[in-house]
């Protein structure tokens, strides 16, 4: 469980804006293994939220209790305020991490199809289907058959079929596993475009860029636990910034300002940026001639964030299976 660090993104931003989907001490077994174990996730309407962690983490599960796919054996999860999403399916659109398209069908016909399995008219289906892949430079695909596809272009059918029923709520399940950067770049317009017309998005990942890029919030999931659901920015200010510095001068008085923790490496000073700010050792650096070459100040990564949070054995996990995901969508 998170504790204390819904931050922005679960306190006070909540406080202003309604909530999509709210889950307080999800706890899923599966023959007697602890699976899940009290995850808190808040995530407000019309965000792009990411669910960050390893294969193995727990990401799959959480996503399938919030959407009812699957029942908590303890705790609570709401969808717009209903605790049973089910009820509600037609408001929202799930990308399995499972790929499943019959091979034999067209793309317009896919769409359709899974637009009718939300409640939506096969004509009106096919109707927005035709739209929605000309709009994505699919419309010469439209009567081809999946298994004529090449792998991107059946992904961006099976996430349209998702779409084409206009839901409020997009729930992503790896949606860049196995894409090139090309495939990924549409990827990330997409969900940009939907947040704009104010769907919330969720998808899971183990790609850091991804969530940082996109992401307003983040949940880190590592062996079944969330030690972090809240802003990005706030995961990484849980890292000082740290300043980078030049000087002309290699001595002089002008060393004992910079703090005890400074470190050479190389031609520069290394540290943590002072509670008090740059300001004052920016005064003492020049007071003291110490003749600055250059000085910069640099925030933490997301990766640097999930290190510090989650462990440094989850992120070489990360790191792995970025590297054989990247390796495959070259393929």
């Amino acid at each position: 469980m998170a504790v204390g660090d819904q931050a922005e993104l679960g306190n006070r931003a909540d406080a202003a804006r309604p909530l999509a989907i709210e889950a307080r001490g999800l706890v899923k077994r599966f023959d007697g293994t602890v699976a899940v174990d009290g995850v808190d996730i808040s995530v407000p309407e019309g965000a792009i939220y990411g669910v960050l962690g390893p294969n193995g983490a727990g990401k799959t599960t959480t996503l399938r209790m919030l959407l009812g796919i699957i029942d908590p054996d303890e705790g609570v999860r709401r969808v717009f305020g209903h605790d049973r999403p089910h009820d509600i399916a037609r408001m929202i659109g799930y990308l399995p991490e499972e790929r499943g398209l019959y091979p034999s069908m067209k793309a317009i016909d896919a769409i359709a199809f899974m637009g009718a399995l939300r409640g939506l008219p096969l004509a009106e289906g096919r109707q927005r289907g035709r739209e929605l892949l000309e709009r994505h430079e699919l419309g010469h695909a439209a009567e081809r058959q999946i298994r004529q596809l090449s792998k991107g272009m059946a992904q961006t059918v099976q996430l349209l079929g998702t779409l084409v029923h206009q839901p409020r709520l997009v729930v992503l399940d790896e949606p860049f596993s196995g894409l090139d950067a090309i495939n990924q770049g549409k990827l990330e317009r997409m969900i940009r475009a939907l947040a704009e017309d104010g769907v919330t998005v969720i998808f899971s990942t183990h790609v850091i860029h991804h969530a940082e890029r996109l992401c307003e919030g983040v949940a880190i999931i590592a062996g079944g636990k969330v030690p972090y659901a809240g802003s990005v920015e706030a995961a990484r200010d849980r890292i000082p910034a740290q300043v980078r510095l030049e000087t002309r001068a290699r001595e002089g008085a002008w060393l004992n300002a910079l703090p005890s923790e400074a470190r050479r490496e190389g031609d520069f000073f290394m540290f943590a940026l002072p509670e008090s700010g740059i300001e004052p050792l920016l005064r003492q650096l020049i007071e003291g001639n110490a003749g600055i070459l250059s000085l910069s100040i640099e925030r933490a990564g997301l990766h640097d964030a999930f290190v510090h949070i989650a462990g440094e054995a989850a992120a070489r996990a990360l790191e792995e299976e970025s590297t054989a995901d990247l390796a495959g969508g070259r393929r």
